[in-house]
């Protein structure tokens, strides 16, 4: 797979991630009914949901910015977490958090080798002077 190839795959799945989240964010900030339900059965209220939103879509914002990108894919790692972890304390279904966090990594390997060197190379260089 050629550099270009690789850098395109990498920003459709950042773009498709994107669009995603950021749709979730604004249900949560416009406060839209199902958003409101969704808070409510986790025993969150309004405002909370909603600020809530508003740390979801500026981690996205961090995420798709190329600068700020192994920032923002920490934060939406942390923020999926603690999402799959609501989950599971609501006995709800945890596919889709599950799902958009490995594509999260994914893109992020893709579009980041400097996190993927980090993650994947054991090498150690020592700094000390003999």
């Amino acid at each position: 797979m050629t550099s270009k190839t690789k850098n395109i795959g990498g920003w459709i799945i950042s773009g498709l991630i994107g669009l995603m989240l950021a749709a979730s964010a604004f249900d949560k900030i416009i406060e839209s009914t199902h958003a409101l339900q969704m808070g409510t059965s986790f025993g969150l209220s309004a405002g909370t949901y909603s600020l809530l939103g508003i740390i979801e879509i500026l981690s996205v914002l961090l995420f798709l910015y190329p600068r700020t990108g192994v920032l923002g894919t920490l934060l939406l790692s942390s923020y999926l977490g603690g999402a799959i972890a609501t989950h599971l304390q609501h006995q709800q279904n945890i596919v889709f958090p599950i799902a958009i966090e490995v594509f999260v990594w994914i893109a992020a390997v893709v579009r980041f080798p400097e996190l993927t060197q980090r993650l994947f190379n054991r090498t150690v260089t020592n700094n000390t002077t003999p």
